[in-house]
């Protein structure tokens, strides 16, 4: 019976870690990011560049077609809107809307 319980405990211990993974994995978030400005592929280098440096964000991806942002956040992170706008100024852009998914 001990033996039984040992085990069960070591098998709770091992799989705890693995259940927080996968539930991080899942709660990660996007927001779009309207820019103005967007020209060239070396502007938008410069705005990814800008925006990866943000604490909490995992990528970015620059759409030139239609000025857009999309930048996807670490799990059980949060990313402020100002933060975004801030990271964008600094590249050089206006941010005009943020929309989180």
């Amino acid at each position: 019976m001990r033996l039984l319980q040992r085990f069960l405990v070591i098998m709770v211990i091992l799989v705890m870690p693995l259940n927080t993974a996968f539930a991080e994995g899942v709660t990660a978030q996007t927001a779009s990011i309207q820019v103005d400005g967007l020209s060239c592929p070396f502007c938008a280098y410069g705005l990814e560049k800008n925006l990866k440096k943000v604490n909490g964000i995992e990528s970015v991806k620059i759409d030139m077609k239609t000025g857009k942002a999309t930048v996807t956040m670490q799990a059980n992170t949060e990313v402020t809107d100002k933060s975004l706008r801030q990271a964008v100024k600094k590249a050089g852009f206006t941010a005009r809307d943020i929309t989180h998914q």
